[in-house]
């Protein structure tokens, strides 16, 4: 077997494709993945090279990117907006803007051509292709030609129906109905690949039952955290009656109008302020605030680096997520890294990633009002109570969930793919061994 078969050797490196159709920098599972997953595998000692569409990540600088620029429709300045005919410059294009005039969210499948396109010209140059929750029908093809495995955090049929829930109509459930088209797409081309990365047990659960990925192609790999980066600051004062919330989309899978209402409830008896890592939107979570009164008492920050961040952290008495559901949830295990007390709720997989109530988390019921309230209350009147579950959570995941960790269990599953007869088959036509 030739040196040109690194994936094949137990030790020896691996030359590895990452995609990302988007990978927002400073909020959002994917680019954070993105960023300290491909820098785990560059300090591992292999090879990656990224192709990624807007809003583009920030990587190592080891790592070149390889940048398939999308029509960005959805950008945070004029989101939704219609690309002239003039900006059709490609296939991709064409099914971006075409998915758009239907009403349905086209990125993962144009995404999927545009990197198909590119990766055509290049299949001798890598060992393997790995797709973060792109899931678009070009990534068939692309695993016809090369070694595959995705990665899909968690299934987006659960956003869908949360969104579907909380639509005040007929017309807008008909209206979400179609933007979350894509999503038979991602359940189609999961089910043909030959592995899937997931990153919870109830994410495993929740994707064979809602998209009918079969259960022996999923395999765990939980995320992680860098907990030299997120690490307590004790010199920096906790400021009375702060919490901290991450909200990098105003969708109701994300809970915030929950906590909206919860800290008005607070605020009738004390004085409590919310700082938001993420940008203002227009939308059902800024008319809350408005009409709660609670403008002058929240703090939105956002484009900031990861350092600023822990300082945010260290300045909370409580760290808070109020979400409906989550396939794993980097924001809480970044937050209970620093060492602040988290109330989270009980939605989707983060019992199984904030652990006991009392021990390493101030649970709740998620979509519960008063038992969220109830949480924030408990741990804003106790001092003893936030320290020792702050310290209990930060041992919770410097044991569990490491980026190293993360990126040497994703490349035992590389290597599985890779040692697969069909795979070795691809390999051996593409000139690697």
């Amino acid at each position: 077997m030739s040196p040109k078969a690194p994936g094949l050797s137990p030790d020896a490196p691996i030359h590895l494709a990452y995609l990302t159709y988007r990978g927002k920098p400073h909020v959002g599972g994917q680019g954070v993945y993105t960023r300290h997953l491909t820098k785990a595998l560059v300090d591992l000692g292999h090879s990656v090279e990224l192709f990624s569409g807007q809003p583009y990540p920030i990587i190592d600088e080891r790592i070149p990117m390889h940048k398939l620029p999308s029509l960005d429709i959805w950008n945070d300045y004029y989101p939704g907006r219609l690309p002239g005919y003039w900006e059709i410059k490609s296939k991709g294009d064409l099914v971006e803007a075409l998915t758009h005039l239907k009403g349905t969210f086209g990125e993962p499948h144009a995404f999927s051509v545009r990197v198909l396109k590119a990766l055509k010209q290049r299949t001798r140059d890598f060992d393997l292709v790995h797709d973060n929750q792109c899931l678009g029908y070009g990534i068939v093809e692309i695993e016809k030609r090369i070694p595959t495995i995705v990665t899909l955090h968690h299934p987006i049929t659960r956003d869908r129906a949360l969104e579907m829930e909380h639509a005040p109509n007929r017309r807008k459930r008909r209206g979400i109905g179609r933007w979350y088209n894509f999503v038979k797409m991602q359940g189609r081309v999961a089910s043909q690949m030959p592995r899937v990365v997931v990153v919870s047990e109830n994410s495993i659960k929740d994707i064979h039952s809602d998209m009918g990925v079969p259960l022996d192609r999923m395999r765990l790999v939980p995320v992680g955290v860098d907990p030299e980066l997120f690490t307590p600051l004790p010199h920096i004062a906790r400021l009375p009656g702060r919490m901290i919330t991450t909200a990098s989309a105003d969708v109701a899978l994300k809970g915030l109008p929950y906590l909206l209402e919860a800290m008005a409830k607070l605020r009738t008896e004390r004085d409590v302020t919310l700082t938001i890592i993420g940008k203002p939107r227009e939308g059902h979570s800024s008319g809350l605030i408005d009409k709660l009164g609670l403008r002058p008492h929240i703090q939105f920050v956002s484009g900031v680096p990861d350092e600023r961040i822990v300082e945010l952290y260290a300045e909370a008495e409580l760290a808070v997520v109020p979400s409906l559901y989550e396939g794993f949830s980097l924001p809480a295990i970044e937050a209970m890294s620093t060492g602040i007390c988290l109330v989270a709720t009980d939605g989707g997989a983060l019992p199984e990633v904030t652990g006991r109530d009392g021990d390493t988390v101030l649970q709740c019921k998620a979509g519960d009002v008063e038992s969220l309230a109830a949480a924030l209350r408990r741990g804003l009147d106790d001092e003893n109570l936030r320290a020792r579950v702050g310290d209990a959570g930060r041992r919770r995941v410097v044991d569990r969930w490491t980026w190293k960790y993360c990126a040497q269990l994703t490349v035992d599953q590389y290597r599985e793919v890779l040692a697969m007869p069909q795979n070795i088959e691809k390999l051996r036509k593409n000139g690697r061994i």
